[in-house]
């Protein structure tokens, strides 16, 4: 066996112990998923949003609106314009699963 065959026998092996030590483990499951409803999606999104665009750009944005399409939440910003203004920029969006509460994409528009 040369030594690029062991190395892939050596990283299959550590990636199956890894993934039957995870599989052992006891895990709640919420059944209604980690993320069951839009007041928590909406502070899971801000909670993950400060720390990338600070806490002034994105409280500026509140409220913050969540909708859920099949098993994954769209939190968006609101852009704030005077009356008759053109509005000039962006808000951010955060994609979070319902289920798992893992964040599928995060992004704030120009």
């Amino acid at each position: 066996m040369n030594r690029y065959s062991l190395a892939l026998v050596l990283l299959a092996m550590t990636i199956a112990a890894g993934s039957a030590q995870t599989e052992r483990e006891p895990s709640f499951h919420p059944k209604n998923g980690f993320v069951p409803n839009a007041e928590t999606a909406v502070k899971i999104a801000e909670a993950v949003l400060i720390p990338v665009y600070g806490e002034e750009k994105i409280l500026s944005e509140r409220p913050f609106k969540a909708a859920l399409q099949e098993d994954v939440w769209t939190v968006e910003g609101t852009l704030h314009c005077g009356e008759g203004k053109r509005c000039n920029g962006g808000t951010a969006v955060v994609k979070i699963s319902k289920s798992t509460g893992q964040i599928l994409h995060m992004i704030h528009y120009k």
